[in-house]
């Protein structure tokens, strides 16, 4: 049984470089998805863990001949989670190399290499060589792919030993055959014909036609390589009337592509142009084909999706339904108890929120006022300290006019120093504390209409927003009132208010 696992495993899945003859799950892969889907159904209500891991896998292998990677994935880890859970550990080792190839196959190279590393554990507990043999190559083929030679053709090397002692000749021809392109890949010519040969003899000893077909146009490539056209021509040729023979298109596309290059180094270009286009158009038909299966199957899925979440709908608000009716009674009871409790609360809740608003409403009023009345005697304040100042400074003025040379200096030393003190910045801050408690956001407002205010600016705007006097602005910035006309005027301009609007105006709304 084992055995034949694993012979069916290596003949369906190893072959990555080849591309296989269409079978039935290639040429209906959604027919084949609706049958296997039925089984599947059938095998998750009865709890057959074994036969749902298998569905599962095998839906992942229509998905990874469709090169739908995403979805193949994810149907070969929920196979992964049924093998475990019955610790099948043969088939979860085969399954994790399906897994691996699947992430080979979408160039995710790491991911696929931590998966294979997994495999390989599981078959050396089993001591399972062909299973071992199979997975060492894998783990070649995937060095290869990041230019890592001698990593890869050391994996490859421990795939032939175990494939000799399971005497697999087929999966051994598969081997020489990677070991060739490896050679091939650093030019190592006589290396790789070496290895193909090898393979080739393997393959026909076994009468394995089809593999024989991608040995045949390495040999041509290798000998092209070499210069010697004629006999890769030859090759070529044998590998395109196999192909054809066996209705292998995707490998007849290769060989019309070969013999076009070997044409071309011959200065052949009509034969060359002519298989060029054959292999063209071979690969063109493959693609559409490919791509009308993929769609097929994506829809069949689709459709699938949609009825499998219907029906689950369906069975869903047939329970809740039932499960209303029986609630339904109850339910109404308590939602018009919970109404009647909710309405007593929230009129309790409004009324004692109401009572707090006003009482808030009161308290910030009250506040407010003081807070002007506050302002508006530090304002009165600093008039009169600056009215008694600008007295002061006229009669000191006066005396100094007397000349009287014993006085002179020292009065002008007292002038000078009320000069100083007369706008001292400690009155405007006092001043502009007060004012923002009672007129919040006014400063930022003005910076919105324009950023480039001066500190002198926000003075005047902020006695403005008092309707205070012109003869009292001026005396509470200490200037004239012609120094004042000339700031009012300059302001207007940093706002860029229109003629006509009045400053005082446009001051009151901010």
């Amino acid at each position: 049984m084992v055995c034949k696992i694993l012979f069916l495993f290596l003949s369906a899945f190893v072959i990555s470089h080849a591309q296989t003859s269409a079978g039935p799950t290639q040429k209906e892969p959604d027919a084949v998805f609706l049958k296997i889907k039925q089984d599947l159904d059938r095998a998750l209500k009865t709890d057959d863990h074994l036969s749902a891991a298998d569905a599962y896998q095998q839906i992942g292998d229509l998905f990874f001949y469709q090169t739908a990677y995403s979805q193949a994935l994810d149907h070969f880890f929920k196979a992964d989670k049924y093998y475990r859970k019955e610790n099948a550990r043969l088939k979860v080792a085969l399954n994790l190399n399906k897994i691996g190839l699947t992430y080979y196959r979408g160039r995710q190279y790491n991911a696929a290499t931590d998966i294979f590393t997994q495999s390989l554990a599981i078959f050396k507990a089993l001591n399972n060589r062909r299973g071992l043999a199979q997975t060492y190559g894998l783990i070649g083929q995937t060095h290869e792919k990041t230019n890592a030679y001698k990593k890869a053709l050391h994996y490859q090397q421990l795939a032939v030993t175990y494939y000799k002692k399971s005497d697999d000749k087929s999966g051994l021809a598969k081997i020489y055959e990677n070991i060739g392109s490896l050679h091939e890949d650093k030019l190592q010519l006589d290396s790789a014909l070496t290895y193909f040969n090898r393979s080739l003899t393997l393959n026909q000893a076994d009468e394995n036609r089809l593999p024989q077909i991608e040995v045949y146009n390495n040999i041509g490539d290798v000998y092209r390589k070499s210069g010697n056209y004629l006999e890769s021509l030859k090759y070529t040729r044998q590998a395109a009337g196999l192909a054809v023979e066996l209705g292998d298109q995707y490998q007849l596309g290769s060989a019309y592509r070969d013999l076009s290059k070997a044409f071309n180094l011959l200065g052949r270009n009509d034969s060359a142009y002519h298989y060029s286009e054959a292999g063209r158009n071979i690969f063109l038909k493959i693609y559409t084909e490919d791509n009308e299966k993929q769609l097929a199957l994506l829809q069949t899925l689709f459709e699938l999706e949609q009825k499998d979440n219907a029906i689950s709908r369906f069975e869903s608000e047939k329970s809740l339904n039932r499960l209303i009716a029986f609630g339904a009674a109850l339910i109404a009871v308590l939602i018009t108890l919970l109404g009647l409790s909710i309405i007593s609360r929230q009129r309790l809740k409004i009324r004692n929120e109401h009572k707090l608003h006003e009482q808030n409403r009161s308290t910030l009023k009250g506040e407010l006022e003081l807070k002007s009345k506050e302002l508006t005697t530090h304002t009165l304040h600093i008039i009169r300290k600056n009215e008694l100042l600008e007295e002061l400074k006229t009669k000191l003025n006066a005396i100094v006019k007397d000349d009287k040379r014993d006085q002179r200096k020292e009065l002008k030393q007292l002038v000078s120093l009320i000069n100083i003190n007369h706008n001292q910045d400690k009155s405007w801050e006092d001043f502009r504390a007060v004012f923002e408690k009672v007129h919040e956001h006014f400063f930022e407002s003005v910076r919105k209409h324009a950023a480039q205010v001066s500190a002198a600016d926000l003075r005047l705007l902020a006695l403005l927003k008092m309707n205070l006097s012109s003869a009292d602005i001026a005396t509470m910035l200490g200037i004239s009132p012609d120094s004042l006309r000339i700031s009012r005027y300059r302001l207007r301009k940093k706002l860029g208010l229109p003629e006509g609007e009045s400053l005082t105006t446009f001051v009151q709304k901010l």
